[in-house]
């Protein structure tokens, strides 16, 4: 007697327990079928904005010009933005860029959503070459050890 489970009739068998529980194959198609309609959400985001076909061809390392629409009020003004292309994420409607720029001798860098309205345009100043991805070793340098050499 002392061995033995005591079960109440509310309680589920195992068996009404597995039926309840959704399919992992119907699982995957809902799963699917929302990563199509995000899909679908990001290319509108980006077939909106135009920005791929209207700025230069940049990579890390790069040095580039930035201008950005700051408005101040009523107000609004074009105001650019030069350095070095530090990173670039890739991540279709979430891509991004750093540049990085020094100004009175402080390192000033910011982080420029590549699809903003707030980006005018881009110009390409000049290509660096570098051998990485991210180049955030620059960081830790100054003066003639953060310069980068030209691509030729």
């Amino acid at each position: 007697m002392a061995d033995e489970i005591k079960t109440d009739e509310n309680t589920p068998s195992q068996a009404e327990i597995e039926e309840s529980l959704p399919n992992k194959k119907e699982e995957a198609v809902s799963i699917k079928k929302m990563k199509n309609s995000i899909e679908a959400i990001e290319k509108s985001i980006i077939g909106e904005h135009h920005n791929a076909e209207k700025y230069p061809a940049f990579a890390v390392g790069d040095t580039i010009k930035v201008f950005v629409k700051i408005i101040e009020g009523e107000k609004q003004r074009i105001q650019p933005y030069e350095g070095v292309v530090l990173a670039i994420r890739h991540g279709r409607t979430r891509k991004s860029f750093i540049v990085r720029r020094i100004s009175y001798g402080v390192a000033i860098e910011r982080v420029f959503p590549f699809y903003s309205p707030y980006i005018e345009k881009i110009e390409l100043v000049r290509k660096g070459r570098v051998r990485r991805a991210k180049i955030y070793y620059l960081r830790g340098r100054f003066g003639k050890s953060a310069v980068i050499t030209e691509k030729v």
